[in-house]
Order: structure tokens, then C-alpha cells, then sequence
């Protein structure tokens, strides 16, 4: 029985795509800015929406006389005033890079903010989750809307989880710049 052998040829290995003619490094290709990421325009809108939801909802519930009975609505609260405090920073952040016009891509920058914004929004939607279940069963379950304040805690629990949807697109689209690295 005769077998062949085979024979192993010495393959050059094509040049890194990182250099170029004469060992000069490419420039990186970056995702381009989309509007609702950090340092644009539409990032800005949705940094103050997501600040007048918020602050909406906080000032609405503080102004009730009776919401610190509840542990629900005392957690609204908190989380609101959390987003609210989030939402200006970020917004301030923003508006100063617009102005200066700088990107707020470094990549520390977009882990924070991509960790703070999931952090700020997953507590606004829990809050107003929780609120809609104690405005619910004092509304329809209790019929106690006549002795409580129903429309404020409605209101609020309302712009809550229209500042959580506000604060959603912003915490969506800095974690894809950030998984995209």
C-alpha cells in the first residue's frame, strides 16, 4: 500500500488591518452619533423630559398629604427624586458638550453613563409598578378614592412611567455603544 505524503508549504501571514502603507495605523472606524446618545441633541431632549417627568411625579406626590403612609409611594418618591437629580446632571453634561462641541464617547464616560441610566430607570419603573398596584386597589378594589387623593397618585404614578420611557431609549443606546466596543 503506497500512501502520500503531504507536504507543508510556509504560508505568509496577510499585514495586521491596523497598519497601513509604511507601519502608519489606521484611523478606528466609530459608530456614528445617533440622536438620543450622550452629547447630542436628541440626547438632551431626552435628558430634559426625563428630568420634567420626574420632577412632575415628585412634586405632585410630595404635595399630598398622605402619601408617606404608603411604602409604595414613598419609594416613588425616591426613585423620582433619584432620576430627577440623574436626569439635570446628565443634562448639564450634555447641553456643556453641545456648547463646547465635544463627544461624550470616552469609554469610561459611556459606562457610567450606561450603568447609571439602567440603575435610574429599572428604580422610576419599578416605583411607578408598584404605585399603579396601590392606586389601583384604592381606587377599584377599596372604592376609597372619596377619603384619598386618587387623581394626585394617579398623576404621579403617570409621569413616573413617562419619565421610565424617556429614560429607556438614553439607557438603550449607551449600552449598544458600549457592548459595540
Amino acid at each position: 500500500m503506497n500512501l502520500s505524503q503531504g507536504a507543508v508549504h510556509p504560508v505568509e501571514a496577510p499585514p495586521l488591518q491596523t497598519e497601513g502603507a509604511g507601519n502608519v495605523p489606521l484611523p478606528r472606524v466609530r459608530m456614528k452619533d445617533l440622536q438620543g446618545m450622550p452629547g447630542t441633541v436628541g440626547g438632551l431632549v431626552l435628558r430634559v423630559c426625563q428630568f420634567l417627568f420626574a420632577a412632575v411625579a415628585l412634586a405632585v406626590m410630595a404635595t399630598t398629604s398622605d402619601f408617606p403612609s404608603v411604602t409604595a409611594f414613598c419609594y416613588l418618591v425616591a426613585a423620582t427624586g433619584l432620576q430627577s437629580i440623574w436626569s439635570i446632571i446628565l443634562g448639564i453634561t450634555d447641553a456643556y458638550a453641545l456648547l463646547v462641541g465635544r463627544r461624550l464617547q470616552n469609554p469610561r464616560a459611556v459606562r457610567l453613563f450606561a450603568v447609571g441610566d439602567g440603575v435610574t430607570s429599572n428604580l422610576t419603573f419599578a416605583a411607578a409598578c408598584a404605585s399603579a398596584g396601590i392606586t389601583v386597589l384604592i381606587g377599584n378594589d377599596l372604592a376609597a378614592c372619596s377619603k384619598n387623593h386618587c387623581t394626585e397618585f394617579e398623576t404621579a404614578t403617570a409621569m413616573a412611567f413617562l419619565s421610565w420611557f424617556a429614560a429607556l431609549p438614553s439607557f438603550l443606546l449607551n449600552f449598544w455603544s458600549l457592548a459595540s466596543r
